[in-house]
């Protein structure tokens, strides 16, 4: 069977009703075979393994240095215990969530990942169209190796994330061009001040752009999958994949090019006002865990922040974003939207989130290595693996609506004293 595509009937034969109307564990038995295997996010991951070479799968899943914010990025959900509430009649209840005015169909979406298209032929498409079929938000990557007007054609609920230089000239650019494929929201990262120390893509032979030399040979000849189904097949359809949306274009293998994307370290709340000042849709911060950070943002108009670690690949022991959470609530009132990323696994992870002031969630590297295990159809069984967990877990917590959880159904559970 075909595993770039999942016809709407199948995925939802795959996710019948149960006799309670709400959604029954995914039968097995109405899925492909090669998926029967998935049946959470992380088995994604484990299989991607096998599939990538091994210095793309090292940059996927990697952190930086001792991979401290990547652990704790995880552990932060194992300290909170939940407290349901039982006898409460559930039989109406709708993941349905609504960000910016629009309303999605669950309380996550895909937060954007540099790169994708190494992981998965045409990468981006694929996670932009899957994204549009489920009505959840996809947010491309600035770093991207497709061009931001494809991708935004090829699903029309893709928002854009931008690596900006403090460039007035380069950040207008950006954004002109941004209007002109479509795009109604913009979050703009803001913790990629320096390039983080990846100490685990020297490691696995990872560099932008890839290097030849026989090790990467290596690693590529013994992945098949990805070497037929990614690699050759986009050489002979698209030719070399190159960043496409952040400055000068550059190749994805390439002996000499070198990356220039300008002096990030320059970008400042100046040009963040000179952003709201050209830029008439939503516009985000992404990459803060500060609150007074949050304050200025409410300042200067914007309409929601990212709150991340960047997924742990940044600057190693940066606190867990759902640590910070209450207090990025409080600071962003309530006309600022709270976005979380990083870390999340499972439907109780999101649904910790949202009681802790979260008002949408982003979730990457599961997806990413859905579609390079399967393709479009890979990505469509993890999201609906996802909502069928956190329809079940709202029905065990005694909630209706996301935005029913609040902080009285959660516990700590070793000494988590950020959720009183």
């Amino acid at each position: 069977m075909d595993t770039t595509a999942m016809p709407k009937s199948l995925a939802a034969d795959a996710h019948k009703p149960d006799s309670t109307g709400g959604l029954s564990i995914v039968d097995k038995r109405a899925l492909p075979r090669h998926l029967q295997q998935y049946l959470a996010l992380q088995d994604f991951i484990d299989r991607a393994r096998k599939i990538l070479p091994r210095p793309i799968y090292g940059y996927v899943t990697g952190g930086v240095e001792d991979n401290a914010s990547l652990r704790g990025n995880r552990n932060v959900f194992d300290e909170i215990g939940f407290v349901p509430k039982p006898l409460i009649d559930t039989t109406a209840r709708s993941m349905k969530t609504t960000l910016f005015g629009k309303t999605y169909n669950a309380p996550f979406g895909f937060a954007p990942m540099g790169g994708t298209s190494t992981a998965c032929y045409r990468g981006d498409t694929v996670l932009a169209g899957v994204a549009e079929e489920a009505n959840i938000p996809m947010m491309m990557s600035g770093a991207s190796l497709m061009k931001m007007e494809d991708v935004r054609a090829a699903g029309r609920t893709t928002m854009f994330q931008a690596y900006l230089p403090g460039d007035i000239e380069r950040i207008t650019e950006t954004f002109e061009r941004c209007e002109r494929a479509g795009f109604d929201t913009i979050a703009v990262t803001v913790d990629v001040q320096v390039p983080a120390n990846r100490e685990n893509n020297v490691r696995n032979g990872y560099s932008t752009p890839l290097r030849p030399s026989l090790r990467l040979a290596w690693d590529v000849g013994i992945r098949p999958k990805w070497l037929f189904g990614m690699f050759l097949k986009t050489l002979m359809t698209d030719g070399m994949p190159h960043v496409e949306n952040m400055g000068p274009r550059v190749p994805m293998l390439s002996v000499g090019s070198k990356r220039d994307y300008g002096r990030r370290d320059r970008l400042s709340w100046t040009h963040i006002a000179h952003m709201r000042k050209i830029w008439k849709g939503n516009l985000l911060i992404k990459g803060v865990v500060d609150k007074d950070s949050v304050r200025i943002a409410r300042e200067h108009g914007l309409n929601g922040v990212m709150v991340s670690n960047h997924g742990g690949r940044q600057l190693d022991g940066t606190v867990a974003p759902a640590r910070v959470l209450p207090g990025i609530r409080e600071a962003a009132g309530k006309d600022m939207a709270v976005i979380m990323d990083s870390g999340f696994r499972r439907g109780t992870d999101v649904l910790k989130a949202l009681a802790l002031g979260a008002d949408f969630c982003f979730i990457g590297r599961p997806f990413l290595c859905a579609a390079a295990c399967a393709g479009r159809a890979g990505v469509t069984h993890a999201v609906s693996l996802l909502m069928d967990e956190i329809d079940r877990d709202m029905a065990q917590l005694g909630i209706n609506y996301p935005k029913e959880i609040t902080r009285d159904y959660l516990m700590p559970m070793t000494g988590a004293d950020f959720i009183k």
